[in-house]
């Protein structure tokens, strides 16, 4: 008996960096580029959306031997487009419509007629995670200390 073996594609980094972006999307974000689509298509439920737990494992200093850190909350959702796409969305948090949204919008980035929308989705979610990042940096730069080393006269 020959089993045919189902060989895997190597993942697609545009794709991995889009969910990256999705999963940091806020809800509003997620909404308001649904509602903006002039042609929904329609959307069928694989699986989810549900919230579960995930073990979190760390390592000391980086590079030890890996420990169990403790559980968080993650929310996921698997869905098919009338088109055929299938979208995958997992998030941190309990909002299971976030990750709802998060599927579709990966399900419309395989399709060649969404992908400028979903485009621009994430282009203006990586820029409001770039403009968040420099903010604190900027709030922790006020607060900085430099601590130098002052040489005493009396040694």
């Amino acid at each position: 008996m020959d089993a045919k073996v189902k060989q895997e594609s190597p993942p697609d980094p545009a794709r991995k960096e889009g969910m990256r972006l999705l999963a940091q999307a806020t809800l509003n974000e997620l909404s308001s580029a649904w509602e903006a689509l002039a042609d929904k298509p329609e959307v069928h439920p694989v699986r989810g959306p549900e919230t579960g737990l995930v073990m979190v494992r760390g390592r000391i200093g980086g590079g030890g031997d890996a420990f169990n850190l403790g559980e968080a909350t993650v929310s996921r959702a698997t869905i098919r487009l009338s088109t055929g796409e299938i979208g995958h969305g997992q998030l941190l948090g309990t909002d299971k419509h976030r990750a709802r949204l998060a599927a579709i919008f990966d399900a419309l980035s395989q399709r060649d007629g969404d992908k400028a929308d979903v485009e621009g989705l994430l282009g203006r979610i990586e820029e409001r995670l770039t403009q968040d990042e420099r903010r604190k940096a900027e709030e922790t730069a006020a607060t900085r200390v430099d601590f130098f080393t002052m040489v005493r006269g009396d040694d």
